[in-house]
């Protein structure tokens, strides 16, 4: 038996319009909303009384998602220090190919997204730049340059 592709990545929000905004702009598109819970849930991720709210977002290619979760019941909590470096523990970042850097980068700002260090040219192979978007979530964008 072998892994046959990555589904989805899982990232609990707490503002999950802020955050939905901020992906459709980056150019994810919306797959789906549902609200979860009841029993199958509960037993499945090991919590009781489980209220959430879920919406999917994927890649214009259709291969990548992110299952983005908003916790009513029980209340969510915080695993990491929302402002985290790059080099602290755990999943810290989300990386995406673009075809114009700079624009994208303009459209992030209207959602609050920061610059976290400078927009650079690596290898004369790509221009790359990390932003910290809403709740703290660190996208990488890559533009290869021709």
């Amino acid at each position: 038996m072998t892994i046959q592709r990555l589904d989805n990545i899982g990232v609990v929000v707490e503002d999950m319009a802020a955050v939905v905004a901020f992906f459709l702009d980056l150019g994810l598109e919306l797959e789906g909303e549902a609200e979860v819970g009841g029993p199958d849930v509960d037993r499945l991720v090991a919590l009781e009384g489980v209220r959430c709210d879920l919406t999917v977002v994927r890649t214009p290619d259709g291969h990548g998602r992110l299952e983005l979760m908003k916790f009513h019941s029980p209340a969510a909590t915080t695993a990491a220090e929302p402002n985290a470096q790059v080099n602290a523990f755990g999943f810290r970042r989300i990386m995406f190919a673009v075809e114009d850097i700079e624009g994208m980068l303009s459209r992030l700002r209207v959602h609050g997204a920061e610059l976290m260090g400078d927009l650079v040219k690596y290898e004369n192979g790509y221009k790359l730049a990390y932003v910290r978007g809403p709740e703290g979530i660190i996208v990488a964008l890559a533009e290869k340059l021709a």
